[in-house]
This record gives C-alpha cells, sequence and structure tokens, in this order.
C-alpha cells in the first residue's frame, strides 16, 4: 500500500486549522482502504505582532481585515458552525484573545520529540476555542502536557528559557521560503501545496490524484 506523506502547517490559534485538521482526518478515513499516511506537523506564526497580553480577538481581526467589529463577529459565526458540524468544540471561540505563540511553539516542538505533538495541537485547539484559555499559559500548557505523559516540569524550563526558539524560527522560515503564507498548507509529498480547509471531498480527490501521479511516474 502507497504511503502518502502530508506536512501540516499550523498555528494552534487558528481556527481553520483546527477545521483543516478535522477534514483532514475525514479524508484520510475515505482512503484509508487505499493508501497509508504520514503526517508531520509544522509551526506558523499568525499573529507575530500581538503584545504579551494578548489582544480581544474581534478588535484584532477588525484592525487586521479593515473590517467592521460586527462584519468579523458574523464571519466568527460561519466558523463556528462550521467547526461545530465537525464535532468540534468552539463554544468559546467569540470570547477568545488573540495570541503571538511562538513560546508555545516551542513546547510542541518538545512534544513532537515524544511523538505527542499532534495530540498537543488538538488539545490546544480544544482549550483556545473551547475554553478561551490562553495557549500561551504555562498553567494551560503543562497540565495538557501532563495529561499526555509529558514531563510538567521539563515544560515549566523549556517555557522559561529560549530553548526550542533557533528550530522553530528555522522550521517557521523554511517553509516559508517554500511559498506557505497562510494557515492551514498541506504540502503532499515534499511537492504539492494544498491551501485553506478544503472540504473532505476535495482533499480526498486530491490526495487521490497526487498519488495516482506518483505512482504514473514511478
Amino acid at each position: 500500500m502507497q504511503t502518502i506523506k502530508i506536512d501540516l502547517v499550523s498555528d494552534v490559534v487558528c481556527p481553520w486549522c483546527a477545521i483543516g485538521d478535522a477534514r483532514l482526518q475525514q479524508a484520510m478515513d475515505r482512503l484509508a482502504d487505499e493508501y497509508e499516511f504520514e503526517v508531520e506537523w509544522h509551526p506558523f506564526l499568525l499573529n507575530p505582532d500581538v503584545p504579551a497580553e494578548g489582544r480581544d480577538i474581534l478588535e484584532h481581526l477588525s484592525a487586521k481585515y479593515g473590517r467592521s467589529v460586527e462584519e468579523m463577529k458574523s464571519s466568527q459565526y460561519d466558523i463556528i458552525n462550521a467547526a461545530r458540524e465537525l464535532g468540534l468544540n468552539f463554544e468559546k471561540a467569540l470570547e477568545r484573545r488573540s495570541w503571538s505563540t511562538f513560546d508555545t511553539h516551542r513546547v510542541l516542538a518538545y512534544a513532537k520529540e515524544h511523538g505527542q505533538d499532534a495530540a498537543f495541537n488538538r488539545a490546544l485547539f480544544e482549550a483556545y476555542f473551547g475554553r478561551a484559555e490562553s495557549p500561551t499559559d504555562p498553567e494551560v500548557i503543562v497540565p495538557i502536557a501532563e495529561s499526555l505523559g509529558l514531563d510538567g516540569a521539563r515544560v515549566r524550563e523549556i517555557l522559561a528559557s529560549d530553548e526550542y526558539a533557533e528550530q522553530v524560527e528555522r522550521e517557521i522560515a523554511h517553509w516559508q521560503s517554500l511559498g506557505v503564507s497562510s494557515v492551514p498548507s498541506f504540502i503532499v509529498d515534499n511537492k504539492y501545496l494544498l491551501a485553506g480547509a478544503q472540504p473532505p471531498e476535495t482533499l480526498a480527490d486530491a490526495l487521490r490524484q497526487i498519488a495516482g501521479e506518483r505512482a504514473e511516474s514511478a
């Protein structure tokens, strides 16, 4: 059975990343009898310039996109409904704040070494969109780490230092150099870029087509 490698570039404060991950899972389920999949998560900074104290989400989005707060609230309801259709918890999505997640990605790099980065990302989605908790807060991050069998004290050490900083910076720069400018982005077989949280059937069709092209050229 062919193995399809997918690099998923994502940020934990990106609602479409949570939705994109769930849709990718559905797409892979559709193709489970045809292909095996290897998915690797990678960092992206959606809000690199947000101050440490965060920012009200609707004010942030209004300033970022040049639209009114009411317009942004309406678009957020569309996102919340899309998430609910997938069984995702977005109950507190409108109460969240915008955050810069560089330190979070440093902890995720540590989690990745222990094979827990996918589960960690999903737990942070739940904390952020479901409970409006800060994914940069050690008191949020550490309990999640411990629930996944990781060393909470070690996570606190990482957050209090600059460990993994160069690695995260290097990885972000790498994917940007390959054309990733928004998230979620799915890079298939180190060659094909699928951008955005596309419907499961669209993703499945694209993955099948890519696999077919690879088989023809082999």
